[in-house]
């Protein structure tokens, strides 16, 4: 599945991108002005030198193949900033941002991203057995804590939860709301990670609208959701606590005292829709290490 990235590649570098090594590739950053660059999780490499640099024709041929040839199909994507790839690989773009004024607000709305300068192809992985270590301590007697996973950007957050879901499905109905696809993968209604038998997923479908439906409709003993960031969010875990469902997701933060200092994390463990939260850490040699915390912040399991 990963080595068939190499057809969003001009026809020009595919051979060479076919001789690189895929194990622990993490990211594929193709900038206009530079050769590809490729990161692993403890170093980089340069696909070729400055003979080798890629132009406005490589760029414009790359977004062809990853849009099918249809960009403006992708324009609700683009203006998050990235594509979804077949796969669950996500394609972060740079360029040119348009925005206009919220009516009656300060708040501003990406309308689109012109003029596309950089891909960032980040590799989704599945590590099947990653987190066998860890659902031990999100168990709580016939059910499970509320659980948030956290780390810096790129570490792996998606990985663990995808495998956490797989786990959990032996025992529990599960309802993944995949806004952005990275958690199962779908393509024509099938996810192409394995979430488990008892796991069903909601894909390209918002959050916020996306728990309320399943919610409703598929009698759900765990709603598992990436990245929870909106204030709006945080309200909806509320509700479903209220309402008997547990929480499996991943946010942002660099360490459990950044993300205690966060308000709505904070009212989210004072009312209990936040009772777990497990770090994610990537060591210098690329490996993740892995501690589990109450929601006050004490340190569980793990150093």
């Amino acid at each position: 599945m990963v080595k068939g990235l190499v057809t969003v590649f001009p026809t020009s570098i595919r051979p060479r991108m076919r001789k690189i090594n895929w194990d622990g590739l993490e990211e594929i950053r193709v900038r206009i002005g530079w050769p590809v660059e490729l990161i692993y999780g403890n170093h980089n490499e340069w696909l070729g030198n400055y003979d080798s640099m890629i132009d406005r024709q490589c760029l414009d041929e790359m977004l062809n193949y990853i849009t099918g040839y249809s960009i403006y199909a992708m324009d609700e994507e683009i203006k998050q900033g990235y594509i979804t790839f077949s796969g669950g690989h996500r394609i972060g773009i740079t360029g040119h941002a348009t925005y206009e004024a919220l009516r009656d607000t300060r708040e501003h709305r990406i309308t689109n991203i012109i003029d596309i300068g950089g891909l960032n192809i980040r590799i989704a992985h599945e590590r099947k057995g990653c987190a066998e270590k860890i659902v031990p301590h999100l168990r709580k007697e016939n059910s499970i804590y509320n659980t948030l996973f956290f780390a810096a950007p790129g570490v792996g957050k998606t990985t663990y939860l995808r495998d956490t879901i797989r786990i959990l499905s032996e025992t529990y109905k599960i309802s993944v709301i995949d806004e952005r696809s990275e958690i199962a993968a779908c393509v024509n209604g099938k996810a192409q990670n394995d979430l488990g038998k008892r796991t069903d997923v909601l894909d390209a479908c918002p959050k916020e609208i996306g728990m309320k439906m399943v919610l409703r409709t598929m009698s759900p003993d765990i709603i598992a959701v990436d990245e929870i960031g909106k204030e709006e969010e945080f309200v909806l875990l509320e509700q479903m606590r209220c309402s008997g469902v547990k929480i499996l997701g991943t946010i942002h933060a660099g360490d459990i005292e950044e993300l205690l200092r966060n308000p709505m994390i904070r009212d989210g463990v004072r009312t209990g829709a936040i009772e777990r939260f497990v770090e994610l850490i990537r060591l210098d040699n690329g490996q993740r290490k892995y501690r589990v915390f109450d929601g006050q912040g004490n340190l569980l399991w793990g150093k």
